[in-house]
């Protein structure tokens, strides 16, 4: 089995099948945030990998219906139907990082949300996808506690995804992927190359053409930073990013309050 994906049915029947319909469920990774900005537009992975979907399969249709600060619960309810209105034979549901981040986390409960997400788009016939997630502890040393709950969540998307023949990008596994270069500023979306090195995760979780690990592989070695530095990192940090999103979390708002999806039907790519 490659190293960077499981694929619980080797002979899935969608395996060579062109796609025709390709739809996005999740979050602001899904949305594309870090990579690129509201103003000038937003990229990200999923729609790198619906133009790798597309050079293969000619007349692709795509729609992405994340949005930002949506928890679990709140892609089932309030992407699901939509997504099962487009008829995708392909799909990606990636939530669950906003879940991670709240005081009151029941891995089983998100679990729960993601797996009725796969069990209703896999019933209509779509192959589906899914990813696991880094050690955020790797990424910023104060996300230290979230580790173990990074660890369940991961084991009940792996279980879940088996149960419903989802096809499940391993980026977990690898060191890369909390190399702070793949990582915009905040910490908690990934960079235009972080964006990249997910979409070829799942491009090659799915066996695209010309697919292969190279996203697994290391980047060239950055100079070493003194623990002064490193200290003056995490404090630039903590006052840009941590303090802010506490606040908004305080006052009970979300960074996805009163935004819709950016792609909300499906066009061509």
């Amino acid at each position: 089995m490659p190293a960077d994906s499981t694929d619980p049915h080797r002979g899935h029947p969608h395996r060579g099948h062109p796609y025709a319909r390709y739809v996005a469920l999740g979050d602001s990774q899904t949305e594309g945030l870090g990579d690129g900005d509201d103003a000038t537009g937003l990229c990200g992975w999923a729609d790198r990998l619906a133009e790798e979907l597309a050079r293969h399969h000619p007349g692709l249709q795509y729609a992405n219906l994340a949005v930002r600060g949506r928890l679990a619960g709140q892609v089932r309810a309030g992407q699901l139907g939509p997504a099962l209105a487009l008829r995708p034979d392909l799909a990606t549901v990636v939530a669950g990082v906003n879940d991670l981040l709240r005081p009151r986390f029941d891995a089983d409960e998100v679990a729960g949300h993601l797996e009725a997400v796969f069990s209703a788009l896999t019933a209509q016939g779509a192959r589906v996808a899914t990813l696991t997630f880094p050690d955020v502890s790797r990424i910023t040393p104060l996300a230290r506690p979230l580790a173990p709950r990074v660890t369940a969540l991961n084991h009940r998307i792996r279980e879940a995804a088996r149960r419903h023949g989802v096809t499940v990008a391993e980026t977990a596994h690898h060191p890369v992927v909390t190399d702070s270069r793949l990582w915009s500023p905040d910490r908690l979306h990934a960079s235009p190359l972080g964006h990249a090195r997910i979409a070829a995760a799942v491009a090659q979780a799915l066996a695209l053409p010309g697919s292969d690990d190279a996203w697994t592989r290391p980047l060239a070695p950055a100079p070493p930073a003194s623990r002064r530095q490193r200290a003056a990192a995490e404090l630039r940090w903590a006052a840009g990013f941590l303090g802010p999103w506490l606040l908004r979390r305080a006052g009970g708002r979300s960074s996805g309050t009163d935004r819709t999806a950016k792609r909300p039907r499906l066009l061509p790519v």
